[in-house]
C-alpha cells in the first residue's frame, strides 16, 4: 500500500506541477510568474519528500539514485526562495532571477532525465511549456552579461603584455594558509588543485603570494603563468596570449576545442624546459551557476607530467583534482587587516578593544567586508564606529550569504557624500575585471555632475574611493618626477573587484526600472530582458546613464526600441564574432547625449556598422572608441557640429581619416582634442586635420607608422598640448611647428629615430614643458630655444641629461614602468 501511495505522490507531484504552466502558457513568462510557479511546485513537492525521508527508498519501491536527487532539488529550491524572501531590496529579483531561473531549469532537467518513462506524458507536456523559456532568457539578471573577457579585459589594451603572475598585495595576514598549498602544488599527485572560498576571501592573493614563493620559482623557474577567466570564459584570447608570451606564432583557433589542443602542444613543449604552473584564476561556472562553465576538465585530460594546474574559483569542482578551501582569518588575523585598513594600531588611546572585536565578528572575519569597512571609517571618531556596530546588532552575521556580504558593504558608502557615492556607482557600467580608463570616467564626470574638464575633482575623487578600498588605481607608466600629468593619459586606469561592482550596480538599481537615473544592462546572445522584448511600445526609462554590456552571441542588427531622452552618457561594452557591430538604431531619440564610450573586448576588430546615427546627437561632445574600425563615414556628412574630443585606442581608422571627399573641419567645427593610442593602421596624420582651427590638444601615441607629421601643423593656432609619445619610426617634426604660438607641452618620448628638433622651435614663446625620454639620437636642441631657457623645462633620461644641463632647466628620471596590474 505505502508503494502505491510513494507512487502515486511522486506521479501527483509531477502531474500536479504542470497545472500552473498550463494555465500559463500562452502569456509572457517573465521572473514573477517563474517565482510564483517554483513556489507551487515545491509545495506539491513537499509531501512527497516527507514521506521520502521517513520511509526507505525500498519500501517506496523507487531507485535510491531518483529519491536523492529529488530530495536534493527540493532542498535547493527551499533554500533559495527562502534567500530571495529575507531580501528585502528591489534589486532583489534582479539578483535571484538568474538563479531562479536556472533552478527552474533544472526542474525540466530532472524531469526529462529522472521520472520514469511511464510518466512521459506529464513530462512531455512540462517540457514543452519550459523550453519557451529556456530560450527567452533570465529576466536580465545580474551576471549573465557580457563579464569579463580573461587576460585581454585585465590588461584592457593589447594584444601585447604578458601572463606573468602580478605582484601580491604588499600587506598580507594569514599566511600560514599558504604552506598546505604549496604543498599540494609541489608535491601532490593531482594535475589541478582548485583553491575555492567565497568572493572576497582572498584566494587570488594568496595564489599570487605563492608564485613568488622561492621554491615555486625555484621548481617552476620561468613556466609561471597566469589568466584571469571570470564569468565569459574566451578560450582563443587564452590560447592567444599564452603563445604570443612564449614567444611563439598564434594559430589559428577555429573553436575553443582546438585553442585548447594546441594549448596542450604548447604546455607539453614548454614543459620539456621545466616544470609548468599554470594559473587560471576566478574561474566561474559551478553546478548552480547561470553563467558559461569553463571546460575545466579539458585541462584535467592534458596529463602533462610536469604540469601543475591552479585554479581559483568561488565554486568548488569535486570531480577535478584537488580542492583547497580557504579557511576565513582567525580572529588575530582579522583584527590586524581592519586596524590596517583604518589605520590604526593597538596601542590607539581611544580604541576600545571589545568595539574592534565585535565588528570584527559582525564582518564574520571575511578580507573584503574588514578592509572596506576599515577604509570607510579611517579617522573617522569612536563614536560613528560605535553607531555603526549598533545598526548591526540586530541581525545575523553580515555573512549568511554572498548577498549579505553586499548589505555589509553598502553600510560603507552610507556616509559617503551624494556627488562621491555616485561616481561609485557609475564604476558599474564597465564589466567585471576590466581597466576602467581614467580619461573615461573624467568624461563622464565633467558632464554628469559638471566637473571641471581637465579632471582635478574626477582624480580627486577616485582617490577618495581608493582610499576607502573601493577600488585600485592604476598607472602604468608613470613618471616619479611629474605626477600630475601620469593621470591623463591613457596607461592610467582603475580596476574593480567583482563583488565592489555588484555593491554599485545594487546601489543603482533600487528604484523601478523606468526610474532609474543609471541604468546597466547585461544581454546575452538576443534573450533581452522581459520588460524589453515584449513591450507593445518602445520602453521609456528616465536615466541618465545606460551601460550596455553584449557578449559574442548577440545580434546587433536586431535591438529592441528603448526610448532614454535623457541619457547623457551612454556605454556600450560588447564582443562579437561578426565583422561588423551595428550601433542601435534608438541611438538617434538620445538628444541629450553628451558622452559615448563604446569598448570591444573581442578578438578581432569588427566595423562599427550604423555610424552616421551620430549625425543625430546634437549635443554630443565627448566620443571614446577602442578595438573598432571606423568606416569611411566622412562621405555620409555626419556633421558633429558640438564634438570637443574625439579617443580612438587600438582602432583601425585609416581609412576613415584619408578617404574623404569631404572638408571635415566643416564637420567638426569645435573639436578641441584628439586622442590616438596604438592605432596601427594609421600611416600618417591627414591634412585636414590641420584646419581644425579650435583643437588644443593633440596626442598621438604608440602610432608606429607616421614618418612625418603634415606641413600645416602650424596653422593649428590654438594648440597648446602635442604629444607624440613612442612614435617610433617619425624622423622629424615640420618647420611649420614654429607657428604654435600657444604650445605649452610638448612630448616626443620614444621617438627614437628623431635626430633633432626644428630651428624654429626658439619661436614657441609659451613653451614650458618637453619630455625626451628614450631619444638617444636627439643629443642637442636648436640655438634659438636659448631664448626660452628661462622658462623651459626638459624632462629627460639620466644620461641624456650632460647634454642640456647647463643651460636649461633639465628634470632627469627614469620612467617607471609597472605590469603589476596584468
Amino acid at each position: 500500500m505505502e508503494e502505491i501511495i510513494g507512487k502515486v505522490l511522486v506521479g501527483k507531484v509531477i502531474e500536479e506541477s504542470t497545472k500552473p504552466v498550463v494555465d500559463e502558457v500562452k502569456k509572457a513568462v517573465g521572473f514573477g510568474e517563474i517565482l510564483k510557479r517554483v513556489k507551487s511546485i515545491l509545495e506539491l513537492m513537499r509531501p512527497t519528500v516527507d514521506s521520502i525521508k521517513q520511509s526507505s527508498s525500498g519500501e517506496l519501491d523507487r531507485p535510491k539514485e531518483e529519491n536523492e536527487k529529488l530530495i536534493q532539488l527540493f532542498e535547493e529550491g527551499e533554500t533559495l526562495i527562502r534567500k530571495h524572501s529575507r531580501s528585502h531590496y528591489l534589486v532583489s529579483n534582479w539578483i535571484y532571477a538568474g538563479k531562479i531561473t536556472a533552478f527552474y531549469d533544472s526542474l525540466r532537467l530532472f524531469y526529462k532525465y529522472y521520472i520514469p518513462l511511464k510518466q512521459s506524458k506529464n513530462i512531455m507536456e512540462i517540457l514543452a511549456l519550459l523550453e519557451p523559456q529556456s530560450k527567452s532568457g533570465n529576466g536580465g539578471a545580474s551576471g549573465s552579461g557580457s563579464g569579463r573577457i580573461g587576460f585581454l579585459g585585465s590588461e584592457g589594451k593589447g594584444q601585447s603584455g604578458g601572463c606573468s603572475a602580478p605582484d601580491p598585495p604588499k600587506f598580507m595576514v594569514g599566511l600560514d594558509m599558504m604552506i598546505k598549498l604549496k604543498k599540494l602544488v609541489v608535491e601532490g599527485d593531482a594535475t589541478v588543485v582548485v583553491v575555492t572560498a567565497p568572493g572576497g576571501c582572498g584566494k587570488t592573493a594568496v595564489v599570487l603570494k605563492l608564485c613568488q614563493d622561492p621554491d615555486i620559482k625555484g621548481k617552476f623557474k620561468d613556466n609561471i603563468f597566469y589568466i584571469t577567466v571570470s564569468k565569459v570564459p574566451n578560450i582563443k584570447l587564452m590560447a592567444r596570449k599564452l603563445f604570443e608570451h612564449n614567444h611563439r606564432s598564434v594559430p589559428e583557433f577555429e573553436t575553443d576545442e582546438d585553442a585548447i589542443n594546441e594549448l596542450k602542444q604548447l604546455l607539453e613543449n614548454q614543459a620539456q624546459k621545466a616544470p609548468v604552473l599554470l594559473v587560471l584564476d576566478d574561474v566561474w561556472g559551478g553546478p548552480d551557476s547561470v553563467e558559461s562553465e569553463f571546460p575545466l576538465h579539458k585541462f584535467v585530460e592534458f596529463k602533462i607530467p610536469k604540469c601543475r594546474i591552479l585554479v581559483t574559483s568561488r565554486y568548488e569542482f569535486p570531480r577535478i583534482g584537488s580542492t583547497y578551501k580557504l579557511d576565513l582569518l582567525d580572529a588575530k588575523q582579522a583584527k590586524k587587516l581592519l586596524l590596517h585598513s583604518a589605520l590604526l594600531t593597538d596601542e590607539d588611546k581611544d580604541l576600545d578593544d571589545d568595539l574592534v572585536d565585535e565588528i570584527v565578528k559582525r564582518c564574520s572575519r571575511f578580507p573584503l567586508a574588514l578592509k572596506v569597512v576599515g577604509g570607510s571609517r579611517r579617522g573617522l571618531p569612536v563614536d560613528i564606529w560605535k553607531s555603526q556596530l549598533l545598526e548591526w546588532s540586530e541581525g545575523q552575521s553580515i555573512l549568511d550569504s554572498e548577498e549579505d556580504l553586499l548589505d555589509c558593504l553598502q553600510s560603507s558608502l552610507a556616509s559617503m557624500k551624494a556627488k562621491l557615492k555616485d561616481c561609485f556607482m557609475d564604476l558599474g557600467s564597465f564589466p567585471d575585471d576590466k581597466k576602467i580608463p581614467i580619461t573615461a570616467l573624467i568624461d563622464m564626470w565633467a558632464e554628469l555632475y559638471k566637473l571641471d574638464d581637465n579632471g582635478v575633482h574626477a582624480i580627486s575623487n577616485l582617490h577618495k574611493l581608493c582610499l576607502q578600498n573601493l577600488l585600485n588605481l592604476v598607472v602604468t607608466r608613470r613618471d616619479p618626477m611629474d605626477k600630475d600629468e601620469s593621470w591623463y593619459d591613457d596607461n592610467a586606469f582603475v580596476l574593480q573587484h567583482d563583488i565592489l561592482r555588484d555593491l554599485a550596480i545594487r546601489q543603482s538599481s533600487q528604484e523601478l526600472m523606468e526610474e532609474r537615473t543609471r541604468l546597466f544592462l547585461d544581454l546575452t546572445g538576443n534573450k533581452l530582458p522581459d520588460w524589453w522584448s515584449q513591450q507593445n511600445q518602445p520602453f521609456i526609462v528616465k536615466a541618465r546613464l545606460l551601460s550596455i554590456s553584449t557578449d559574442e552571441m548577440f545580434c546587433s542588427s536586431s535591438w529592441c526600441n528603448i526610448e532614454a531622452p535623457e541619457v547623457e552618457v551612454l556605454i556600450i561594452n560588447f564582443q562579437t564574432k561578426e565583422k561588423h557591430y551595428t550601433l542601435p538604431e534608438f541611438m538617434k531619440q538620445m538628444v541629450k547625449l553628451k558622452v559615448l564610450v563604446v569598448t570591444n573586448y573581442g578578438f578581432s576588430i569588427p566595423e562599427l556598422a550604423n555610424f552616421s546615427v551620430l549625425g543625430s546627437l546634437p549635443s554630443l561632445k565627448r566620443i571614446m572608441l577602442e578595438r573598432v574600425s571606423i568606416p569611411t563615414i566622412y562621405n555620409t556628412m555626419v556633421v558633429l557640429k558640438n564634438l570637443e574630443k574625439m579617443t580612438f585606442v587600438m582602432c583601425k581608422i585609416n581609412k576613415a581619416f584619408f578617404d574623404s571627399a569631404i572638408k571635415i573641419p566643416e564637420m567638426l567645427p569645435n573639436l578641441r582634442e584628439i586622442n590616438l593610442d596604438s592605432c596601427n593602421d594609421l600611416v600618417g596624420l591627414p591634412e585636414w586635420l590641420c584646419d581644425l582651427g579650435q583643437l588644443r590638444k593633440l596626442s598621438v601615441s604608440n602610432c608606429h607608422k607616421p614618418s612625418e607629421l603634415p606641413e600645416g601643423i602650424g596653422r593649428l593656432e590654438n594648440l597648446q598640448l602635442l604629444r607624440l609619445h613612442a612614435c617610433t619610426k617619425l624622423l622629424e617634426l615640420p618647420k611649420t611647428i614654429g607657428s604654435l604660438q600657444k604650445l605649452s607641452f610638448l612630448d616626443v618620448s620614444g621617438c627614437s629615430r628623431l635626430k633633432k628638433l626644428p630651428e624654429q622651435m626658439g619661436n614657441l614663446c609659451n613653451l614650458r614643458k618637453i619630455y625626451i625620454r628614450r631619444c638617444s639620437r636627439l643629443t642637442e636642441l636648436p640655438p634659438s630655444c636659448m631664448d626660452l631657457n628661462k622658462q623651459l623645462k626638459i624632462i629627460c633620461d639620466p644620461e641624456m641629461a650632460r647634454h642640456w644641463e647647463d643651460h636649461y632647466d633639465v628634470t632627469h628620471s627614469r620612467n617607471e614602468t609597472t605590469l603589476t596590474w596584468l
